[in-house]
């Protein structure tokens, strides 16, 4: 997987979380990652097809997401729920959405599918190919979250 494919997703991640959930992320360094555990409590995995095949995954620790669905809502969410589950959806389409435009600036045309969420403690992430899986992890103000990518090619 080329290095240049990560940068839309990391830009599409701070710029989704900014407008969308009036929240300001701060990426970590971008990592190999060894293992399938999620490193969060809820996550959105999306596939991609086309030029190239993938995944990418948004993982949420629960402190990090209950104050951004809080924030996107206009509501106070305690707990993770359906709400939630939908809101990292969404949030992952957005992410997939934006760093897509940006791949296909770079002649890569990619097409998404719907997410597949899950929550629960130490859930595991299975992606559609067995190629290296970067992940990076971000901050929050109030908690922790990563996104893995994850292409052949």
């Amino acid at each position: 997987m080329q290095v240049a494919y990560i940068n839309p997703f990391i830009e599409a991640t701070l710029h989704v979380l900014e407008t969308m959930a009036f929240t300001k992320a701060t990426g970590g360094k971008p990592y190999l990652k060894k293992d399938r555990s999620a490193k969060g409590d809820v996550s959105g995995i999306i596939g991609l097809t086309g030029d190239v095949k993938g995944t990418i995954a948004v993982s949420f620790s629960e402190t990090c997401i209950l104050p951004i669905v809080s924030s996107m809502f206009g509501e106070d969410i305690k707990e993770l729920n359906d709400e939630v589950k939908d809101a990292v959806g969404e949030i992952a389409n957005m992410i997939s959405g934006q760093a897509r435009q940006k791949l296909e600036g770079m002649g890569k045309n990619l097409k998404a599918s719907i997410p597949t969420m899950i929550t629960g403690k130490e859930h595991v992430i299975s992606h559609l190919t067995q190629e290296n899986i970067i992940a990076i992890p971000f901050t929050t103000d109030s908690g922790e979250f990563t996104i893995e990518v994850c292409f052949e090619g």
